[in-house]
């Protein structure tokens, strides 16, 4: 091998070491800086998928309407999901709500809430039993059905809806709560 090839030679595989460290000296399980949330606190929501108002009867493949679920005297049924969750968006488009059996959780801009962490609250929560709390969060990308100025059943709870809030019974307890932007009643 003459010398002139031999030197070309050390040359590549001096380029392939030094590609090689640079690509290694990148590879890193952390990341120096600082944490960020885009979006949180600033009111902002996420977009997320809407089915029809409770007025719109649910179609089949055909495009026909399906039987849907029986009305009860307390208001229209609101089925759940397979994990047993209920959500709902206000007809103003303000509050946004997850509905299970043991608890009734909203997101909203509320007016007057606590601050925590420094940020007013925007989500509000009532259990069952009634214990209840403030909080910092974002429900997320829920596929909601929006609700009308009418009750509703949903997962134990009755919900009955005007142009003033929303309020939220517990069928088996009594306890709830009424909420608005402008206020918030456990009861």
């Amino acid at each position: 091998m003459s010398s002139g090839v031999r030197a070309r030679l050390k040359v590549g595989v001096a380029a392939v070491w030094l590609v090689a460290a640079v690509a290694a000296g990148g590879c890193s399980s952390t990341v120096d800086g600082a944490a960020t949330c885009p979006g949180c606190g600033s009111g902002t929501e996420p977009d997320f998928a809407t089915t029809e108002a409770p007025g719109t009867p649910p179609t089949t493949a055909s495009g026909r309407p399906s039987p849907g679920p029986e009305q009860p005297s307390g208001g229209r049924t609101l089925p759940a999901n397979d994990n047993g969750y209920v959500y709902i968006e206000t007809q103003s488009g303000m509050t946004r709500c997850q509905i299970s059996a043991d608890t009734v959780g909203c997101e909203s801009k509320f007016s007057d809430s606590p601050i925590i962490d420094g940020e007013n609250a925007n989500g509000v929560e009532v259990s069952a039993s009634g214990s209840n709390r403030w909080l910092l969060g974002n429900l997320g990308a829920m596929p909601t059905t929006t609700i009308g100025y009418d009750t509703y059943r949903a997962v134990g709870w009755t919900i009955v809806a005007d142009s003033g809030g929303t309020t939220f019974t517990n069928d088996g307890t009594g306890h709830g709560m009424f909420v608005s932007t402008e206020r918030v009643d456990f009861f």
